[in-house]
């Protein structure tokens, strides 16, 4: 029986490399059922015209898997996407042709939550300022400006949305004496209080955080969800984080917020354009923490998350529910079987 085959994108001017090396770790899964197929391929006409008969697809950092790709697939069972966000994909086009759309939700959230919690960190202690005046000689002048900071022990940070990096995010809030509330209408309130953590509305999340941290996925609900509106019911002295998806964030209205003092700070791993502006005036600003989209990269990240794209895809083409489904109401109409996890000492591989 011939392999089934799986498509990915890469510019025409990558370097030669052979499959077997450049996907080593996506194969430890799909080796055994399917090859990789390189499609050289620098816009979304030239990637449809290659992907037609591939049984699945992986992306990541690519081109947008947008309805013209999909339309032109033939036999693509599954879409496995090796991120969180999913948003370079078009669900909805994808749904609409009982294509299974995976992604990795849960390969670095420790990560991440780190990460927000430092962008939190060195906005609470005004690092920029601190770092600037320990460079310029401004030894003793700096113990004044943090002498009027509140310490972080009682103060509330507001979460955006209650998963995975967001839970994280709490306990870590939580070690530093913070209050913790949250914002998500789809997770129980008895979950999250669960957690010690107390839900609230949208509006008393922009009232009452004096530190708010965005961990929604970006769709038409979440687009824009922190504008000019949102950033007027928020506190003078609030500081926002975002490490999820620059576009969530309006971000016009947050310039025009931070230089009008209708906020006190920003800490951004994610932008609306990236890579940034070099004019971009929230460069300028030190009252803002800007990092390059960087929130998970660790030694573990990209590998894991290579390997957990292979398996969620050779579940699917081994006819089985993938472990995390983006678009789950696709999978009754598809002919996948439940698996049940099996202990690693015993029993086939799932």
């Amino acid at each position: 029986m011939s392999k089934m085959k799986i498509g990915i994108q890469l510019p025409k001017q990558a370097r030669d490399q052979t499959v077997e090396k450049r996907f080593s770790l996506e194969l430890e899964a799909l080796a055994p059922i399917a090859d990789i197929v390189e499609i050289r391929a620098d816009d979304a006409a030239e990637f449809a015209a290659g992907v037609q008969d591939m049984d699945a697809i992986i992306t990541s950092w690519g081109l947008r898997i947008d309805a013209q790709v999909i339309d032109a697939l033939k036999n693509c069972v599954v879409i496995g996407v090796g991120s969180v966000g999913v948003d370079m994909v078009d669900i909805d086009a994808a749904t609409a042709a009982g294509i299974v759309v995976t992604n990795v939700p849960d390969v670095f959230i420790e990560e991440v939550a780190d990460h927000a919690m430092m962008l939190l960190l060195d906005l609470a202690r005004r690092t920029p300022t601190m770092v600037r005046m320990a460079k310029e000689g401004e030894w003793y002048p700096a113990r004044p400006i943090l002498s009027k900071v509140p310490r972080l022990l009682g103060q509330t940070l507001g979460l955006y949305a209650f998963g995975n990096v967001a839970r994280c995010t709490a306990r870590r809030a939580a070690a530093f004496g913070m209050r913790v509330i949250a914002h998500d209408p789809y997770v129980s309130e008895l979950e999250i209080t669960g957690a010690g953590v107390e839900p609230v509305s949208f509006p008393e999340l922009l009232e009452r955080s004096d530190y708010l941290s965005v961990h929604a996925p970006h769709n038409e609900e979440t687009d824009h969800a922190f504008n000019a509106e949102a950033f007027a019911q928020m506190q003078e002295s609030a500081v926002i984080i975002n490490t999820a998806r620059g576009p969530i964030i309006d971000e016009a209205a947050l310039i025009n917020a931070l230089q009008a003092g209708a906020i006190a700070g920003a800490g951004l791993d994610v932008l609306e354009q990236e890579p940034v502006a070099l004019d971009n005036p929230l460069l300028a600003m030190e009252n803002v923490v800007i990092t390059p989209h960087v929130a998970s990269a660790t030694t573990r990240m990209r590998p894991e998350t290579r390997r957990r794209v292979g398996r969620e895809v050779a579940l699917v083409l081994r006819g089985r529910w993938p472990m995390s489904c983006v678009n789950p109401t696709v999978l009754p109409r598809v002919e996948l079987e439940r698996w049940q996890p099996y202990p690693m000492s015993r029993g086939p591989n799932r």
